[in-house]
């Protein structure tokens, strides 16, 4: 008996659904991440309004002043969705893993002098409160944000901050040999310490912003672009020639997700900005009203943790204004 093997091709009745179909054209397949998210917020058939904002839709364009035609137009660079997202974190965790078990095998802390160890305990473990102030934002962003191109990101983009409050945590504990102390002491410092009291201020103040993208810029704009460059990279080179390099890495996870986070946060600005005139301008003005809120409110911990504090803030404050005026915002 011949047995004869042959392929056969069959085509696809329909690439991909209807309403990404829409958008990419009926005979293009669509990746997973616009399956994912293209038009997937409901904009019809509701059949109440919120009772606490009547005003409003469930869905409602018009929680914020900037106007965009499309809200799909918002895409997310990196084409997180939440399988990918969870396997990328998913590595990124392992890699920090390792970092940690690395730095407790080989006794890295118990060569970290330890005036150097109660630095760290003193300007690194309050930021567990400034983390868990960034996963209200930008769970507050996904909440009234509209379209899930950025509102989906947002709710990854509050995960990531849970994350990393949890990160620091563990390096308190690490440094204190698991006495929770640690963590009631930074709570106190961020509650009462006058250092923390600016920025712990301008972190309350961003709870009552009602327009979400004007959040959206204040935080993961304004306040990360600030924060971030001083704590997890001109302090820590400070770290280093003090003799603590392994807390290096125990925040490489910080270092190696901002990097990532501004390509994102830049996309959707710059889009934003180049829709219209009038959202150019009402970003400017947001960012004028903002960064000067945070660079007042980081001076006092800028000056402390380091030498030369005022100027490196200066720099950083040089840098992000150019950033933002790459994306179409004048600083």
């Amino acid at each position: 008996m011949q047995i004869d093997i042959k392929s056969l091709n069959i085509k696809p009745i329909r690439q991909t659904y209807s309403h990404v179909a829409r958008r990419i054209g009926p005979d293009k397949p669509a990746s997973r991440y616009q399956e994912a998210t293209f038009d997937l917020q409901p904009t019809t058939n509701f059949h109440y309004r919120p009772t606490w904002q009547p005003q409003y839709t469930i869905y409602d364009e018009n929680r914020t002043a900037i106007v965009m035609d499309d809200w799909y137009k918002l895409l997310d660079p990196r084409q997180y969705y939440y399988g990918n997202y969870v396997m990328a974190r998913a590595r990124q965790q392992d890699a920090a893993d390792q970092n940690f078990t690395f730095v407790e095998k080989r006794g890295l802390l118990d060569l970290m002098p330890d005036e150097v160890k109660q630095e760290v305990i003193e300007f690194i473990m309050p930021l567990r409160h400034y983390e868990w102030g960034a996963n209200m934002n930008n769970t507050q962003i996904c909440t009234f944000g509209y379209g899930t191109a950025i509102t989906g990101p947002a709710m990854f983009q509050a995960a990531d901050r849970l994350g990393m409050a949890q990160y620091i945590t563990r390096i308190g504990l690490l440094l204190s040999g698991n006495e929770t102390d640690v963590l009631d002491k930074a709570k106190e410092s961020w509650l009462h310490a006058g250092k923390w009291q600016g920025l712990r201020h301008v972190v309350e103040d961003s709870f009552v912003v009602e327009d979400w993208f004007e959040l959206y810029l204040l935080q993961n704009f304004v306040l990360d672009g600030m924060l971030h460059p001083l704590f997890f990279d001109r302090y820590e080179q400070k770290l280093n020639r003090q003799g603590g390099a392994a807390q290096a890495m125990l925040t490489e996870f910080m270092s190696t997700w901002y990097t990532e986070s501004c390509r994102w946060v830049d996309k959707q600005l710059s889009v934003a900005a180049a829709e219209s005139d009038a959202n150019r301008e009402l970003l400017t003005q947001w960012y004028g009203k903002w960064i000067d809120r945070a660079c007042e409110s980081l001076m006092p911990l800028a000056a402390e943790m380091l030498e030369d504090g005022q100027q490196v803030l200066d720099e950083i404050r040089t840098q992000l204004d150019a950033r933002a005026s790459k994306i179409g915002i004048n600083g």
